[in-house]
């Protein structure tokens, strides 16, 4: 106990915090190990603070190796989130410095062109209070579903507006919490300041870091906002879906049930997996972990391969739906909505690199031309 002290005394404030709020709830019972791989390599969250001093830089990057998906909290019968743990050990190697994000310049140069002038752009016609935010990798991978998502509010929003730009959450789950701070801090006042009150998100990730940073801004996603009107003509099928749910939304029942009323109104048969809704795994992708151990990502695509059962697979994120599409089929709701027979039988496929980036200059180009914008801007970040 003595030598769990003297490690305390260097950690800072924060994660001080959360270590004494864990470690002394913790009761090592190891129901969040169950289906994570990281935790059972290192052990329970109490094993982890007593074995490891975090002012070590070697063991900071035993939280880089952490998926952050929640699903340790999901399943905690005291209530503990073990996830904020590694994320404050994450933020704590940023502050000394010792996080390795030479391993992570892929995706931090991706969310630097999102915010750049060549790929952001605000869109706000007179009298807009609501945006549609659609994320980076939709708008890359699907920019056709992606205008027919924004046309189709639009019959309900005429003064809907569009903003093309990166949430910097890639920024936030590696612990680089001041860079964060400073681009959503902008990128939130500039829309407040501009009558924005209300933001449409189609990426889980944006709508995660939107709700808990937005400070008045609300947030649905649009699958909320078409569960409850209207759906696209184009919007009926047939067969079944087995639903993937994304893991930043899986506190998020609403968006949930919005997911299945939609499919549901389509005619399509909708399937359950064990782990759902609230209890739902990574697809892989989660804290950005393919870049420091690859096989813990592949572990998560290969537990919901073997749920799948050889069904195919619905989600409503862009980026799970590219990395479960590796070894399960695995189509967008957006693509379900708009083009139900090209998604359903396996004939659409989202866009790879470097064509993400061309479909978005292009969608881009497409809004600037058709949208009448009385406000706009393009970039926060120079590239």
């Amino acid at each position: 106990m003595s030598n769990n002290s003297d490690r305390m005394d260097k950690y800072s404030t924060p994660l001080r915090q959360t270590i004494d709020r864990i470690g002394s709830t913790c009761t090592d019972c190891g129901a969040c190990q169950a289906d994570c791989a990281f935790l059972q390599h290192y052990g329970t969250p109490k094993a982890i603070i007593e074995k490891y001093d975090f002012s070590d830089p070697a063991n900071q990057q035993l939280a880089f190796e952490c998926s952050l998906c929640g699903l340790c909290g999901a399943v905690c019968p005291e209530k503990l989130d073990p996830g904020e743990l590694f994320l404050a050990i994450r933020r704590e190697a940023v502050i000394h410095e010792n996080g390795n994000f030479a391993s992570y310049r892929t995706i931090l140069a991706y969310e630097k062109r999102g915010s750049s002038a060549l790929f952001s752009y605000y869109g706000l016609p007179d009298g807009c209070d609501t945006v549609f935010f659609p994320g980076c990798t939709l708008p890359g991978t699907r920019p056709e579903s992606t205008w027919r998502l924004f046309a189709h509010l639009q019959r309900s929003i005429p003064a809907l507006g569009i903003v093309f730009d990166c949430c910097t959450k890639p920024s936030h789950d590696l612990g680089r919490q001041d860079h964060f701070d400073r681009m959503f801090a902008e990128m939130r006042d500039y829309l407040c300041s501009n009558g924005v009150r209300r933001v449409l998100t189609a990426c889980p990730n944006c709508h995660k870091i939107f709700k808990q940073y937005g400070n008045g801004l609300a947030v649905e996603t649009v699958y909320e906002i078409l569960s409850r009107g209207e759906l696209p003509a184009a919007a009926r099928g047939d067969g079944e879906l087995a639903i993937h749910d994304p893991c930043p939304l899986r506190r998020e029942s609403a968006v949930q049930d919005s997911v299945r009323t939609i499919l549901r109104r389509m005619g399509i048969t909708v399937t359950e997996m064990k782990h759902r809704r609230g209890r739902t795994l990574c697809c892989g992708e989660g804290g950005s972990v393919g870049f420091m151990r690859p096989e813990l990502a592949r572990n998560w695509r290969l537990i919901r391969s073997r749920e799948a059962q050889g069904r195919k697979l619905v989600t409503y994120c862009a980026g799970c739906a590219g990395f479960l599409n590796r070894k399960t089929p695995t189509v967008h709701l957006a693509d379900v909505l708009f083009f139900p027979e090209k998604a359903l039988n396996g004939s659409m496929r989202g866009a790879g690199s470097p064509l993400t980036y061309i479909n978005r200059l292009i969608l881009k180009r497409r809004f600037k031309k058709n949208l009448a914008a009385a406000t706009q801007r393009a970039g926060r970040n120079p590239i």
